[in-house]
């Protein structure tokens, strides 16, 4: 059993919806996930600075609130943890623009719900949890694009190892899959933190979209 396994994985599941969040505890609780299940973005808040919270299940639509306006606040705050959104619909705008802000994955509540546990854990694994449509959407959404350098163009290796990146593939998933060793991604990676001048892969995902949107 993996480090990540065997730890207690600490959840905020923020949504107005409390039959949702009944379902969301039952599912997840007993199975390695402690989860604080709140209703208003006030009590997120408090809660994010009282106690330690790896990951918020994040619904988009908040009554008065919304998941955008949560996650500015939340990062104000100085929360530092992953961010799945959780919802059963968004327009390609507002995804864009959470993508742009960090957040690590979209599942649709109409998704399976035996993959939440699974799509949790890639998160806080260090994954992001994306279809291919959604990030081509978000790309869409985008109306203002960055000049790109010339100089700042992908490589043939970096490429292949992005596009991995977007089927959400850990870099030893995707070391299997084009057949080289896990450090090489590793590597791969951090070449393209430093073309991209980020430090993260959401942030990664987030700078493409904005920047390289003719190379999707």
């Amino acid at each position: 059993m993996s480090e990540l396994e065997q730890k207690s994985i600490q959840i905020l599941l923020l949504d107005d919806h409390a039959l949702f969040r009944e379902g969301v505890a039952r599912l997840l609780g007993g199975s390695g996930f402690e989860i604080a299940s709140l209703g208003s973005v006030e009590e997120a808040l408090r809660t994010i600075k009282q106690r330690s919270v790896d990951i918020v299940l994040l619904e988009f639509y908040l009554g008065d609130c919304n998941g955008k306006e949560f996650l500015r606040l939340a990062r104000q705050r100085g929360f530092t943890g992953k961010v799945l959104l959780v919802t059963a619909g968004i327009d390609e705008e507002n995804a864009a623009d959470l993508i742009r802000a960090g957040i690590s994955g979209i599942f649709m509540k109409h998704d399976s719900p035996g993959l939440l546990a699974e799509a949790v854990r890639h998160v806080v694994g260090g994954g992001v949890w994306f279809k291919q449509e959604q990030l081509q959407s978000a790309v869409a959404a985008q109306s203002q694009i960055s000049a790109q350098s010339q100089n700042q163009r992908f490589t043939e290796r970096e490429q292949l190892v992005l596009s991995y990146l977007f089927e959400g593939f850990t870099n030893q998933r995707i070391a299997e899959r084009i057949g080289v060793s896990s450090s090489s991604v590793k590597a791969t990676m951090q070449q393209l933190f430093s073309k991209t001048g980020v430090r993260t892969r959401s942030q990664l995902v987030r700078i493409v979209l904005e920047q390289y949107k003719d190379w999707l």
